[in-house]
């Protein structure tokens, strides 16, 4: 059985984990020989060869040319949240809103963390201040030699080397954090892991600041001095911005159109023109970009279509020598192995080193997320697999859907004459809830114990399951009851009654209202176990038809419409979603929506 990496890189050789090292560089896509690469969430990388990788919930891995992996494993109580990389420093965040640092103290002496000059990545160390502050820390990025940490909702910090003032703070030395005063509040925060150039957006007027090295215009605000205090990009309103990456000479910015613009040095801008201002790439003009990742000086851009376009002086970042060293965007193949895969939304990922570039595969979204916690929660289970005494609780219909096989025939063959063990057991669930692959060779003897086809094609993945699972009306156990507003006559508080002709119903999986919807746990954790109802009223006032598409987004992670559908009123019904249903941080709704205002030309 083949076992293909999803990691692929190109650039220097001088990597110990690729499959191929014949040239001085790797002309194409190179597979690495890292293993079970199944899990990867995210990649950053540093300077030259070394580069983080976040696989699970609280673990991550390092790597370092021609030296064996590391592993790091934050405390059992601490979820990662993101992670990003300086030159030589690596800052975990957690959903606690703790921030870690991962550093070599002996290069960068600057480096802004409490205790790093004592740290050669032997360990992952708490950054400490921000809890001394009592700060919360909402989201981080990092420059060359520097950190930006938002906190508590809307204030910045910065901390580091404040070359250029790249900091934001003036004339002041930041190793600790400081905060960087902004008249509104800030929303979103930018920077390039090779760059000392920093972007943010603010709430109050939506705009786009930025501050730091400018000597090659990279900072977009008409000219080429450094900016020690942020400055507002006139030409661009931050609600239109999806992200800024900044390499050592350029600056990119994709809007939430997809349009992509650049400016700085004309080698490295995309536009092949010097431009201090940001300016739409010809090039792209009619494509729309989804991601983006600088390293020093090239540029990798990703399209709603799963095209590869990149660009930038750098042997070895594109497929064949002949579009090496080019100022504006050229289209880069992908390697055969992630053509299957190009049909599946938001999978593809890729990554900017400064020697290196990396592509990737995410087999996670926030359905999967969603699903694992459900799994870690042990909630609302309706049956148990495992032997005596090692049952463990699970979802029947979850389990049937991804296996099509019913729980007594999963029971009888791996738990009859020679059962399997619980660890066994739960790598197989593991696979189950979250499509992980933490033991491929016992997940192997399971799937054979199952007299199934073990599951590497694309055609067996947590997210086809349950969208296949959205169309199968007989194992939906749970009807959401909505309410026909024909008159102005007040609800009954009681969740079950239903008055014959006032209520249309919703079908759906119990287990998926209670994975995907902070609201619904709530109401599920609130009704006793006696009082367990299969029906619930719903007191939103909107339509059976957005409460329709809600549902199915549920369990697709997309909408879908026509104009019958009247997207007008399923858009301004739906707008509020995320937070009244409360759904997952991450999730991608809002972005969805929008994409139905541009398709049917909404304002």
């Amino acid at each position: 059985m083949s076992n293909s990496s999803s990691l692929y890189l190109t650039g220097s050789k001088e990597f110990s984990f690729v499959t191929q090292k014949k040239n001085n560089n790797l002309p194409k896509w190179t597979p690495s020989s890292i293993k079970k690469t199944q899990t990867i969430k995210k990649i950053v990388c540093g300077r030259r060869f070394h580069f983080l990788v976040w696989k699970k919930p609280n673990k991550l891995e390092f790597y370092q040319e021609d030296k064996k992996k590391r592993k790091y494993q934050l405390p059992k109580n601490e979820t990662i949240k993101d992670i990003a990389s300086s030159l030589y420093t690596y800052l975990i965040l957690t959903e606690s809103g703790k921030v870690w640092s991962l550093a070599d103290g002996n290069i960068l002496k600057e480096v802004p963390l409490l205790d790093a000059n004592q740290s050669t990545f032997e360990k992952i160390r708490p950054v400490t201040f921000f809890e001394e502050k009592k700060l919360f820390v909402n989201s981080i990025v990092m420059g060359s030699a520097s950190c930006y940490y938002l906190c508590n909702g809307d204030q910045l910090y910065a901390s580091g080397s404040n070359y250029e003032g790249s900091l934001g703070i003036g004339q002041s030395k930041g190793k600790k954090p400081m905060p960087v005063y902004v008249q509104d509040k800030v929303t979103k925060i930018f920077a390039g892991s090779h760059s000392s150039s920093f972007f943010f957006i603010t709430s109050n007027t939506d705009l786009l600041y930025a501050c730091g090295n400018n000597r090659n215009g990279q900072l977009g605000v008409g000219s080429t001095n450094s900016k020690k205090s942020p400055t507002v990009v006139k030409n661009f309103l931050g609600s239109e911005i999806l992200t800024v990456s900044s390499g050592r000479s350029q600056s990119i910015l994709i809007t939430n159109e997809g349009q992509t613009f650049g400016c700085g040095r004309k080698e490295y801008n995309g536009i092949g023109v010097q431009k201090h201002i940001f300016t739409l790439i010809p090039q792209l003009k009619e494509k729309k970009a989804v991601q983006l990742t600088t390293g020093i000086s090239q540029t990798l851009v990703l399209t709603d279509q799963n095209e590869l376009y990149g660009w930038g002086f750098f042997k070895g970042l594109f497929t064949t020598d002949e579009l090496c060293n080019q100022n504006i965007p050229s289209k880069i193949s992908l390697p055969s192995y992630f053509t299957k895969y190009l049909e599946s939304k938001d999978m593809i990922r890729i990554a900017c080193g400064s020697d290196v570039s990396f592509l990737y595969l995410d087999f996670k979204n926030t359905l999967s997320e969603d699903i694992r916690k459900l799994f870690e929660s042990q909630k609302i289970c309706d049956c148990e697999i495992g032997t005596m005494g090692n049952q463990i609780p699970v979802h029947k219909t979850l389990i049937e859907c991804r296996t099509k096989l019913t729980i007594d025939q999963i029971q009888n063959k791996l738990f009859g004459e020679k059962p399997i063990n619980k660890e066994q057991t739960l790598n197989f669930l593991k696979w189950i809830y979250y499509d992980e692959i933490s033991d491929l060779e016992k997940l192997e003897q399971t799937f054979n114990l199952l007299e199934l086809t073990f599951p590497l094609s694309v055609d067996n993945t947590l997210e086809k399951d349950i969208a296949q699972l959205y169309q199968d009306d007989d194992s939906k156990d749970f009807k959401i009851l909505v309410k026909m507003y024909e008159d102005e006559e007040e609800d009954n508080d009681d969740l079950n009654e239903d008055k014959e002709g006032n209520y249309e119903e919703i079908r759906v999986h119990k287990f998926i209202l209670y994975a995907r919807s902070g609201l619904f746990r709530a109401m599920f954790d609130y009704v006793n176990e006696k009082d367990n109802t299969n029906k619930i009223q719903d007191y939103t006032h909107k339509s059976i038809e957005s409460l329709e598409i809600l549902i199915k987004y549920f369990y697709t992670n997309s909408i879908e419409m026509t104009s019958e559908q009247n997207p007008e009123l399923i858009v301004e019904e739906l707008s509020d979603a995320v937070e009244y249903y409360q759904l997952n941080d991450q999730c991608n709704l809002k972005s969805e929506l929008l994409k139905i205002k541009t398709q049917f030309d909404l304002k």
